[in-house]
């Protein structure tokens, strides 16, 4: 709808703290857990291998779950179905705090991605009805700063409550804000109407769920697999493939799909596709490179770390309320070729990184990059739906919200697998050119200057071939230490060479701008555009 719902303006900012509220648990949920694994394996009898579940159960539930999100509203009603996520995911939460064991912990985080799937694109459809068109851009910019908060927050506030009581805390925290959430929405959102005459597509769903999770299992199992030597991971590749095809194949088919193939022939929506699936690789791939890059190679402690990486979501905030102002009087194309030029840059700065970078390089970085995203994702919102009927905007928000989750998940695998097998490439490399007839190892000199570098200055490798049996001999495990000096080496060249690949994937999204149509009438935000945001 176009029109704002009638909301008194206190009853305004009471739903729209409770729907940040609820946004807010599930972006925590999706890293808060990460730290406290270690632990949970201990508790739990489990394997460094079977420890993963727990967070590859949530990711897969979530990923799923995802697209039915605006059938169910529509059929059951937005409120109902708000209510109910919220009440069962601070309930799986409870049971996650309480698991005894790793069958139980991964039933109730695939519960947890059931439920919180919802979380994100209901609050922020309820936001956009509940505002109206002219405040939508101020509206989502302050729902977005909500969203980012989780993210930072997760790692940081998941160690601490970790290690001053235990890792149940990590999921006992979501109780005072889920019940929080369910007594404000419960009283002050409105309700909306149901279409109980929907029938569920379920044929659709079950390929589509059958596509994305195989996809979401093999991206995350690939790397510690090794990828299509295992059984596992080939059966996982060939699942996504069928389920996807088949997917298409029944959209395209289908008297009425689970969605509609109307979404396709808007060329705006069909290219934003695209751009979010790009910028979707990188919003999770930099974190997570950027945390062990400080952690390893910069030698930051835990907390240093967060810290460094925190002004990355203060750009995208500060970004977010910028371009939430600018939307309805700019050339939203504009705003996000501003964006990608700036995320563009950021990497292209990384490329250069070494350890010794200074803490100030790193931060203003860190900021730029932020606020590169930022103004990309609103902007992106009302180009996408300018010229989409306001028939097929549910399906086509859910899609753009899939396309940003696969994209995000296909960054993280490909940069994680890129980096491991990159490290031990180069390893190879540099060990193979150390050779007894290498002058500069003959005498002892340099070998000292490669074992004892000046602190504070990345050691330098020097060419030759296999180790000198004078290496070898040194006393005090030197050799030791050699061969973690070129591992070193290795990673910083193999950290670079991902920051190469990011800014590969990220310059093109520049051209498909030019394929987009200027919106014709300049509104803040669409009012059916939910979903399309973390």
């Amino acid at each position: 709808m176009d029109a704002a719902v009638d909301v008194p303006v206190r009853n305004r900012t009471l739903i729209t703290i409770c729907a940040m509220v609820a946004t807010l648990m599930q972006a925590l949920d999706s890293t808060i857990a990460n730290v406290a694994l270690p632990y949970m394996q201990g508790s739990l009898s489990a394997t460094s291998d079977q420890i993963t579940w727990v967070l590859t159960s949530y990711i897969v539930a979530a990923a799923i779950m995802t697209a039915p999100v605006g059938w169910l509203a529509a059929r059951f009603g937005r409120k109902n179905l708000f209510m109910t996520c919220l009440v069962g995911f601070t309930i799986a939460s409870m049971l996650c705090g309480v698991a005894q064991s790793l069958e139980q912990m991964v039933l109730f985080r695939l519960l947890q991605g059931v439920f919180g799937a919802a979380l994100v694109p209901l609050s922020q459809s309820t936001m956009l009805d509940i505002y109206p068109p002219a405040q939508r851009g101020s509206a989502m910019a302050i729902w977005g700063m909500g969203v980012m908060v989780g993210p930072i927050l997760g790692p940081t506030l998941g160690g601490y409550l970790t290690e001053l009581y235990n890792w149940r805390w990590v999921f006992y925290v979501n109780l005072p804000f889920g019940v929080l959430s369910v007594i404000g929405m419960a009283l002050f959102l409105p309700r909306t109407e149901q279409q109980s005459g929907m029938k569920f597509d379920w044929l659709g769903f079950a390929v589509l769920a059958i596509g994305i999770g195989g996809l979401q299992l093999m991206l995350d199992r690939g790397e510690t697999k090794d990828w299509f030597s295992s059984r596992e991971v080939v059966i996982e590749g060939v699942l996504a493939g069928l389920g996807l095809y088949l997917f298409v194949v029944h959209m395209a088919t289908a008297e009425r799909p689970f969605i509609s193939p109307l979404v396709f022939r808007d060329r705006n929506l069909t290219v934003s596709f695209v751009i979010m699936f790009s910028v979707g690789m990188l919003l999770l791939a930099t974190s997570a490179l950027l945390a062990p890059w400080l952690q390893t190679l910069g030698n930051y402690p835990v907390e240093a770390a967060g810290l460094l990486l925190a002004p990355r979501g203060i750009g995208t905030m500060g970004a977010m309320m910028v371009a939430g102002r600018l939307s309805g009087r700019v050339d939203p194309r504009k705003l996000m070729a501003f964006g990608i030029v700036l995320i563009c840059y950021s990497l292209w700065t990384m490329t250069g990184w070494t350890p010794d970078a200074s803490q100030t390089s790193v931060v203003v970085n860190t900021i730029i990059q932020g606020a590169g995203m930022g103004f990309v994702f609103i902007p992106l919102q009302v180009v996408a739906f300018a010229t989409l009927p306001g028939s097929v905007r549910t399906d086509g928000t859910a899609l753009l919200s899939l396309f940003r989750n696969v994209g995000s998940a296909i960054g993280v695998s490909v940069t994680s697998t890129m980096l491991a097998r990159n490290i031990q490439a180069v390893h190879a490399d540099l060990a193979g050119r150390i050779t007894p007839f290498d002058r500069a190892l003959q005498g002892g000199g340099m070998v000292q200057q490669m074992l004892n570098p000046t602190p504070g200055i990345a050691p330098l490798v020097v060419p030759g071939g296999m180790v000198s049996s004078q290496v070898l001999n040194m006393p005090n495990g030197n050799a030791v230490m050699l061969d973690g000096m070129l591992n070193h080496q290795a990673a910083i060249i193999a950290y670079l060479d991902d920051f190469k690949l990011m800014l590969m994937a990220a310059a093109p999204s520049v051209l498909l701008l030019l394929l987009l149509r200027r919106p014709s009438r300049m509104l803040a935000l669409p009012a059916d555009a939910h979903a399309a945001m973390d």
